[in-house]
């Protein structure tokens, strides 16, 4: 009979391991920018409500920070930002609604559709950038300009080799 496990009398670490306190940053941060979004005034007044009513949710955001400039096809779309097909193209129903971005056809391919952003999604995508500036300028006065550096590079290490991996898997998947 294989004996029970044994665990460190400290259980704390359960509550504040690196996975927990960098998912808890992540909502902060997220949390953060929406409110920034939803108080801009070049934001239009329908989608600020919106915002502050937390009918836009961090899911939105993906794509804002997914979408290309030139359009994408909702295919690409949902590999960028990691989500299921299904998934992003229930955002994209919701975004389009509310007047952010539009399907048009692929001058590359007449049976595919370009998600695109619409003037009210560009002027949304500006926002996006400026509560994402403040937020991080926010941030980093909050823990000190040397830490803030520190995080980010390690930050940005951590999930490059986290995106490496998942390029791999994905080529590795393609070919069997």
């Amino acid at each position: 009979m294989a004996s029970a496990p044994t665990f460190s009398t400290q259980q704390d670490w359960r509550q504040i391991h690196l996975g927990r306190l960098l998912g808890h940053a992540m909502r902060r941060f997220d949390a953060r920018v929406l409110h920034l979004m939803a108080h801009n005034e070049e934001v239009p007044l329908a989608l600020s409500n919106l915002a502050a009513r937390a009918q836009v949710s961090a899911a939105h955001i993906h794509i804002t920070r997914h979408l290309s400039l030139q359009g994408s096809r909702l295919s690409d779309l949902a590999d960028s930002a990691g989500m299921t097909k299904q998934a992003m193209g229930d955002l994209v129903t919701q975004c389009e609604a509310w007047g952010l971005i539009t399907r048009e056809s692929d001058p590359q391919d007449a049976r595919a559709k370009r998600i695109v952003f619409t003037d009210t999604g560009l002027a949304w995508l500006s926002a996006f950038e400026q509560a994402v500036a403040q937020a991080e300028a926010e941030f980093k006065q909050e823990v000190g300009g040397d830490v803030a550096t520190v995080v980010s590079l390690g930050l940005e290490a951590y999930a490059g080799a986290y995106a490496d991996l998942e390029s791999q898997a994905r080529a590795h998947k393609n070919t069997t």
